[in-house]
């Protein structure tokens, strides 16, 4: 099998794509070679002049009457998003008429960004871990230059445009939400994942109002309970402390943001956010946690996310 570095030879460098328009974002000879890296195959690759989609293979189907999945079952309707990687599209599945949301990621960005083991354990948590709370993989399928996921289409949105709407949230919304998440990450946990992005952007709501945890691009599998990372990633008002002194953080780290996510759910605003992000990192290591006295916080409440705040802060100071 060929390494990263090798594979990063047959990746198009976006200056070169700019001179010439008819160049192939990636060698005939290496589109085999990232199909072999990426998921063990190494298909026969068609003229990719005539037919940059064609099929590379299905990858998963949950659906027992559907074994072949094609990029041309599928007519989009709109983009919902974008990201680093590829972009989200709401989509309709043609054959039964049903509504999916479609993330596609590039594999040359995905090579080139050196993210293929946390693609694949992506896809290995959406289609291995069911819960009610987690979102879950219905289809996956390649083509030459992207990988599909397919996945169920929440039609509630973000948990992030509803508190940009309504600023709080009330304290029984809160708990209702907050022990969805919090039964989500004691799942991923259970099978020794690590989150790690948890905020209200990665949280979707269904039509009903019950919350689903989606976006696993940052999780990490530790195999022992004890064992730790070392990398530093996350939304930096979300950071726990240990991932910002760079001291290896665990499954800890996850609770750390739950307290977080609970606070700016009663209270609108991270406890320790700054638009100086140096500062904010300060506040997060040393900062006393405060409640605004504006906002009537029940006893119950502030305990939680204090508990959470001062066991982990004991942990690593």
């Amino acid at each position: 099998m060929l390494d990263s570095k090798s594979l990063k030879h047959v990746v198009t460098l976006k200056k070169e794509k700019k001179k010439d328009q008819n160049f192939s974002r990636m060698a005939k000879e290496g589109l085999s070679s990232v199909n072999h890296f990426l998921f063990g195959q190494e298909e026969p690759i068609s003229d990719i002049s005539a037919k940059r989609n064609a099929r590379v293979g299905t990858l998963y189907t949950k659906r027992k009457d559907i074994k072949e999945v094609l990029l041309e079952n599928f007519q989009i309707l709109k983009v919902l998003g974008r990201g680093s990687f590829g972009k989200v599209c709401l989509v309709e599945y043609k054959p039964t008429k049903e509504i999916y949301a479609m993330k596609s990621l590039k594999k040359d960005v995905l090579i080139d960004q050196d993210q293929i083991e946390n693609t694949l354990l992506e896809k290995k948590i959406l289609e291995t871990l069911d819960h009610p709370f987690l979102v879950e993989l219905i289809f996956c399928f390649q083509t030459e230059e992207r990988l599909y996921f397919v996945m169920p289409f929440l039609r509630g949105g973000e948990l992030f445009q509803h508190l940009r709407r309504f600023r709080i949230f009330d304290e029984e919304k809160v708990k209702f939400y907050s022990s969805q998440i919090g039964l989500a990450l004691d799942h991923l946990h259970k099978y020794g994942y690590v989150y790690r992005d948890l905020k209200p952007e990665n949280i979707l709501m269904d039509d009903e109002g019950y919350l689903k945890l989606a976006d696993f691009g940052m999780a990490k599998h530790l195999k022992e309970k004890d064992e730790k990372t070392m990398s530093f990633c996350g939304t930096p008002e979300y950071l726990a402390p240990e991932i910002i002194t760079g001291e290896g953080h665990n499954r800890s780290a996850d609770w750390w943001s739950f307290g977080i996510l609970i606070y700016e759910m009663l209270c609108g605003i991270p406890p320790f956010y700054n638009e100086n992000i140096e500062r904010m990192y300060e506040l997060i290591k040393l900062a006393e946690l405060r409640f605004p006295r504006k906002i009537k916080i029940s006893s119950d409440a502030q305990d939680i996310i204090t508990k959470v705040h001062i066991n982990i802060n004991k942990l690593f100071h």
